[in-house]
């Protein structure tokens, strides 16, 4: 701006210095020089100068149009984050703890109950039991049961018992269903077949109706069995010695 200032002030003298002075008549001034002057007079330099500071201020528009209409430059894409490491599951340790947990007598559940400890049953349970430490049963249960070792007492079970130890079953229990375990000592009543690795003890106020399987067979007096006694699992198997007592006798 401060150029095209100077130039209208400089062509604003230029006419000045061309217009002829006041004292000066009409006749005194040369031809050539009145042509001059009435081309210069018909300049309309308002217009001029307004025409170039229009072109300018276009230049400069069109300048910053330029500037702002530049596109900007697209922001690098985020790197993509890195996958999280899978964690390792570890299988279920079949290690009892010292947890013992208590289902009372006013309680019951509907539903499987699995625990890596102890459970004690005063209740009613309608659901299988699998837990890795003892299993005591006062109350109810209608399901499978498995554990380390079982003990029922005046209990009302309808299911499969299972026991990687030892199986108690006192006077007033009632079991409906198979017994499964390394050794058992039977008080109370069982409708079921008997398959037991090692000893197995009838008291004498025992009731069994089914078949038993076992390494020795202990009936105290007063126990009634309705089934078939076999100690397959004992060290010496009757059917292979009289086989061997056949050979030696021909």
């Amino acid at each position: 701006m401060g150029f095209f200032t100077d130039l209208k002030e400089d062509i604003s003298q230029a006419v000045d210095e061309l217009t002829p002075e006041e004292e000066l008549g009409e006749a005194e001034v040369p031809a050539e020089e009145a042509e001059e002057t009435a081309s210069v007079e018909n300049i309309d330099l308002d217009n001029l100068l307004d025409s170039l500071d229009d072109k300018e201020e276009r230049e400069i528009d069109l300048a910053d149009l330029a500037k702002y209409t530049e596109p900007e430059p697209e922001p690098e894409p985020a790197p993509a984050p890195a996958p999280a490491p899978i964690p390792s599951v570890s299988a279920p340790s079949n290690k009892a703890t010292d947890e013992n947990a208590v289902i009372t007598a006013g309680m019951s559940i509907k539903g499987d109950v699995v625990s890596s400890g102890s459970l004690e049953v005063l209740g009613s349970i309608c659901g299988n039991i699998q837990i890795n430490g003892k299993l005591n049963i006062i109350g109810t249960i209608e399901g499978d049961s498995k554990a380390a070792e079982i003990y029922a007492e005046n209990a009302k079970i309808t299911g499969e018992v299972n026991s990687q130890g030892s199986v108690k079953i006192g006077q007033s229990t009632v079991i409906i269903g198979n017994i499964f375990a390394t050794s058992a000592v039977i008080a109370g009543a069982v409708k079921g077949d008997i398959d037991v690795k090692g000893p197995v003890v009838l008291d004498t106020s025992a009731i069994v109706m089914g078949n038993i399987k076992s390494k020795s067979v202990q009936i105290n007096n007063g126990a009634v069995i309705e089934g078939v006694c076999s100690q397959c699992y004992a060290d010496v198997s009757p059917t292979t010695f009289f086989d061997e007592f056949k050979k030696k006798s021909k």
